[in-house]
C-alpha cells in the first residue's frame, strides 16, 4: 500500500498542524521526527497498520544496561505478557512522581530513554517513548500513537501500542489505563476509535485523555530501540508557544479552553 498520502503533520487539520510544527522538542529531534513520519489511523490505512506496517519480529542486540535495570524493576514478579505490560505502564505513569508542572523554568523535554526515565517525565511523548522501548525490551512488539480531539482545542494525547497474544493493545504509558475488551482481550486504538463504548468503560473521572472526543483521530509510527542510532536525542526546553499553554493549563483556563493563538485559523 502506497501510505504516502496518509503520512506527516498535515493529517490533523490546520490546527493541529500549527501546534505541531511549534512542539517544544527541538527541531531535528528524534520527537519531531516521528511524528512528520506518522501514518493516519483511518478506514483507508487500518488494514495495512494492523497487518503490515509494524514487525512483530524483537531485533534488540544492543547492552542498554540501563532499560535493562529499569525493566527488571517494572516487571518483577510479572509471569504472563499480560503482566509485563501492566508493569511497564505502572512503572512509565510513575515517572510523573517528581515532575512539577509548575516549574517551566527548568523543564526539560527530550532526550534518550535513559535520561528521560532518570529526570522524571510527565511529558506523554516522552514518556510513551520509554514504555514503547522497554515492551521491545521484554520481547513484546511495540509503537508510538498519537490522539488527536478534533473537538476541544490543545487536547492531544500520546501513548503506545503492545502487541500481546497476537493482538495489537492501547496502553496509556501516562495513566496506567490499559485498554481491553470485555472478555480481557486487548483493544486497539481502531477498536476505540470505533467503539465508543470502550472508552467510556475505562473512563476515569476528570480524565481528559480517557473521553471519547480524545480518540477522533490517531496516528501511529514505528520506533525501534534497535535504530536509535539513526536519530538525534537532543534535549530542549519549554519553547514560547509550549510555555504560552501550560501557563493557561496551570491557571485552569480562565475563560474556557480554546485555540490561544487563533491556530485553527493559519
Amino acid at each position: 500500500m502506497d501510505i504516502s498520502g496518509y503520512m506527516g503533520i498535515t493529517q490533523f487539520g490546520r490546527a493541529w498542524q500549527y501546534v505541531m510544527e511549534n512542539d517544544t522538542h527541538a527541531p531535528g529531534s528524534v520527537d519531531r521526527v516521528l511524528m512528520g513520519q506518522m501514518v493516519r489511523l483511518c478506514p483507508e490505512t487500518a488494514s495495512y497498520l494492523y497487518n503490515k506496517y509494524t514487525s512483530t519480529e524483537i531485533k534488540v542486540r544492543q547492552p542498554l544496561p540501563e532499560l535493562k535495570d529499569a525493566l527488571s524493576h517494572a516487571i518483577a514478579g510479572c509471569k504472563t505478557e499480560e503482566e509485563c505490560v501492566e508493569g511497564i505502564a505502572r512503572f512509565t505513569s510513575g515517572l510523573a512522581d517528581n515532575f512539577d508542572w509548575y516549574d517551566l523554568e527548568s523543564m526539560i523535554v527530550g532526550g534518550t530513554e535513559e535520561e528521560i526515565i532518570a529526570r522524571g517525565s510527565d511529558w506523554c511523548v516522552d514518556v510513551a517513548r520509554v514504555a514503547c522501548v522497554l515492551c521491545q525490551l521484554a520481547g513484546l512488539p511495540a509503537r508510538l500513537v498519537y490522539l488527536f480531539n478534533m473537538v476541544e482545542a490543545h487536547c492531544g494525547h500520546s501513548l503506545i501500542e503492545a502487541y500481546r497474544d497476537g493482538i495489537w493493545g492501547t496502553v496509556d504509558s501516562s495513566t496506567l489505563v490499559i485498554y481491553r475488551h470485555k472478555n480481557g482481550r486487548p483493544a486497539s486504538t481502531w477498536d476505540l476509535m470505533n467503539d465508543p463504548k470502550l472508552i467510556e468503560a475505562h473512563a476515569r473521572k476528570g480524565a481528559a485523555y480517557t473521553k471519547v472526543n480524545q480518540f477522533g483521530a490517531a496516528g501511529m509510527v514505528n520506533y525501534s530501540v534497535w535504530n536509535r542510532k539513526q536519530y538525534d536525542y537532543t534535549t530542549s526546553g519549554i519553547n514560547d508557544y509550549s510555555r504560552s499553554i501550560l501557563e493557561m493549563a496551570n491557571k485552569g483556563w480562565p475563560g474556557g479552553l480554546r485555540w490561544l493563538h487563533g491556530e485553527d485559523s493559519y
